[in-house]
């Protein structure tokens, strides 16, 4: 696993042993960030689940401003760390040692939106509802928020009209999808 463009380009990252963080492949990652791009540079992006840290290492090497990194898991706090060390982004970034859940009520006294919030968490087992549950009307989405969710691909996300958000881009790949929202037009 590797940092794949940016300022940090080529640098190895570590990968945490085992089957429980599936790190995103370097050919997924490569089209989030395509996608993504426009909305890098300068943004604040929340990693929600962030396993390994590459998701937000990987938006910290092409330019993002600030990057808060969650997660609950100690051995993936200290793989986070370690690679953050290893890259020399360890003092631009922070990192909550929480659930995902509980880091944006945290996150919300700040009363500060980001940019792109990015979120990995295991699959099927609903996470990712309960997180747009809470962002939905939160201070940490405004109009330009770009939410990313990656799922698998059996996924059902209906239920986001009813949360105000709208799909406007899925990417499918062999085993999930990335599902990219936006608050909806009122």
């Amino acid at each position: 696993m590797r940092v794949i463009a940016g300022e940090k380009r080529h640098l190895l990252l570590k990968c945490l042993p085992g089957d429980k963080v599936r790190p995103t492949t370097d050919i997924t990652k490569e089209t989030l960030f395509n996608i993504l791009n426009p909305y890098i540079p300068g943004c604040s992006f929340l990693d929600l689940f962030s396993g390994t840290g590459a998701i937000g290492i990987e938006a910290m090497s092409r330019g993002a401003e600030n990057v808060v990194f969650v997660d609950n898991a100690r051995d993936s706090l200290s793989c986070i760390k370690d690679n953050l060390k290893h890259t020399g982004l360890i003092d631009d970034a922070r990192i909550i040692a929480n659930d995902a859940v509980s880091a944006l009520v945290i996150l919300e006294g700040e009363k500060k939106a980001f940019d792109v919030i990015f979120m990995d968490p295991p699959y099927d087992n609903e996470l990712e509802k309960r997180v747009l549950e809470r962002l939905s009307g939160s201070v940490l989405v405004n109009d330009d928020t770009v939410i990313v969710v990656e799922a698998s691909k059996k996924t059902d996300m209906s239920y986001l009209p009813d949360l105000g958000f709208s799909v406007f881009k899925e990417k499918d790949y062999k085993n999930n999808k990335h599902v990219f929202i936006r608050k909806r037009e009122a």
